[in-house]
Parts: C-alpha cells; structure tokens; sequence
C-alpha cells in the first residue's frame, strides 16, 4: 500500500468518524494523521453546517488546528466528562487491545480516553494486526534518572531505545517527558506487561490501551467499516 493509498484510507475514516460529532457534544481530539483528516471535516462541517461542539485536545498540534477552525478547545479539568473521543491507534488487535503514543501523545491520549464515555479510534486498514507488539510499544518516561529506567528495561529482555528527535536530541512530550520505545515485536500478555511497566518507577505512563475502545472505525479500499467491541457494546 502506498502513501496515497494509506492516507485515502485515513481521510474516509476521519470523514466517517466526524458523523458521529453532534452540537452541544463534549469531544475528545486525538493526535495523529488519522485525526488531522478528523479535525479538518469537522471544521468544515462547523463553517458549512453550522456544528458547534467543545472539544478537548490530546495534544499541542491538534489543539491548534482545531483552534484555526474557530473550534472551542477547554482544558479537560473544566469540563466533567466527555461524551466522545476520537483518536487514532498505530495497532489494533482482534480483542480491541491497541497501541498508541507514535506521535508521542500517549499520556494525555489515555487521560482523555478514560474520561470519555464513548470512545472510537479510527485507522486505515493497515493498522489491524492479529497481536499487538510489531509496532515498538511507547512508554513515557521522566527525565530524571531516564537511563537507569532504560537499564531496567534492557535487563527484562523489553529492547528499549530512547526516542531522538532528527537533532539527535530526546523527544520531548507535552509534559515535557521523553518516550522510550519498546522493539517486542509481540506482545502476548499486553495486561501483564502494562503491569510491570507502570510500577517502574519513573515510567509516567505506557501505550497499552487495553479493551477501552468502543468502535473501531477502518478506512478501507471498499469503503469504511466500523468493528464494533462486543465487551463495551
């Protein structure tokens, strides 16, 4: 599949997933290519059909396309809960286990996420995989003493390398963290590794979004479709 094809497929499933956003919607905005189609749709319905939604940002980059629209954005501690997010997923299982945190957003991605009543990523088809892991799994991590996390990591066979950015320098998250990526290339257990990560100590957060997605929505060369979780449905 080549880059036109990819992204054909990521603009039907933004095109699709921005349906669901109704006025008077509390909205959760991911990150991603897949959500840059998604703003852009819903700012044209906003400037064409009259939409008006809040929307809360899982990042810097889409709060600020979504603000060139005239769309609302609030902090996500003014409001009391959201009724939809829509974000993307870099892998997708068949038990609606994702991962997440490629464009370095996971933190305030699974904050968000737990904090919306209805969640949906959407995804061109190449994201759907049999297990999780070929994508290098996120984990966020705190500066201080990043590299004796990363030693730990090494020592459990987890593959770490420390995100760069094209200067050689770490990746900085919104929160001003970095990111370590882990090359695991299957994740069998994904609920026992996210257990061990997150009481590292210093690991802020990891990219394991486990069964909390609702729908999936998959650009696909016939058209989207939208998988449906039957343990949230």
């Amino acid at each position: 599949m080549d880059k036109a094809q990819q992204d054909a497929m990521k603009k039907e499933a933004g095109i699709e997933a921005a349906k669901l956003v109704k006025s008077g919607m509390i909205v959760g905005l991911g990150t991603g290519s897949t959500v840059r189609f998604l703003v852009d749709e819903l700012g044209r319905r906003k400037q064409e059909e009259g939409l008006e939604f809040t929307g809360v940002t899982t990042s810097r980059r889409t709060q600020e396309q979504a603000e060139g629209y005239g769309i609302k954005i609030v902090n996500i501690d003014d409001v009391d809960h959201i009724d939809l997010c829509i974000d993307g997923a870099d892998e997708v299982d068949k038990n609606f286990n994702g991962i997440k945190g490629g464009g370095a957003a996971l933190l305030w991605e699974k904050i968000v996420a737990i904090n919306s009543d209805h969640i949906v990523w959407i995804v061109d088809a190449s994201k759907l995989v049999d297990v999780i892991g070929k994508f290098p799994l996120p984990v966020e991590v705190i500066p201080f003493g990043a590299m004796h996390v990363i030693e730990r990591m090494k020592e459990r066979g987890y593959k770490p390398t420390l995100r760069l950015d094209a200067d050689g320098k770490p990746v900085r998250t919104d929160e001003n963290n970095y990111v370590v990526d882990l090359h695991l290339e299957r994740i069998d257990d994904p609920a026992g590794l996210h257990e061990d990560l997150i009481n590292m100590v210093g690991v802020v957060e990891d990219g394991l979004f486990l069964d909390m997605v609702n729908e999936v929505i998959v650009g696909d060369p016939n058209g989207p479709r939208t998988l449906v979780n039957p343990n949230k449905a």
